[in-house]
């Protein structure tokens, strides 16, 4: 079965790994950027390894992103930005194929084991099964 296993993240952590710590997003050196990087890399070596990588990738900022909804008149209402009132946003995905929940949990639980700097906000990580064959979405 594949799952889609997700990290959140706030634009306040996408700044604060550029330097700008503020608060529960404390600045991040350049040494625990690079343990952050090599902590992913080796998850993504091993899954590869074993056939349950499918995909993964980080998400640019949420600055960088844009909602579109349908306005009352039908036509596209166009946001820059995360919603004022939302917070954590997803910051990065795996898309993986896993024999079982318990398997695909084990490796979030791994992935919840990234080193952080002292003080960060820890964020779920967040397991959806992926519907296959006829689970239409729209």
């Amino acid at each position: 079965m594949k799952y889609l296993v997700m990290v959140q993240g706030t634009q306040a952590d996408y700044e604060a790994m550029r330097g700008n710590g503020s608060k529960n997003a404390p600045a991040w050196s350049e040494k625990e950027i690079q343990a952050m990087f090599s902590f992913m890399q080796s998850i993504n070596d091993d899954l590869a390894e074993s056939g349950e990588f499918v995909d993964g990738q980080g998400l640019a900022e949420p600055a960088q992103t844009r909602h579109v909804t349908s306005g009352k008149d039908g036509r596209p209402v166009i946001t820059d930005g995360p919603y004022g009132e939302t917070k954590e946003l997803l910051a990065g995905y795996w898309v993986l194929d896993c024999e079982s929940l318990e398997r695909v949990t084990e490796i979030a639980a791994r992935i919840a084991q990234c080193p952080v700097p002292e003080g960060t906000t820890e964020y779920p990580v967040v397991i959806r099964p992926i519907m296959e064959g006829g689970g239409d979405v729209c």
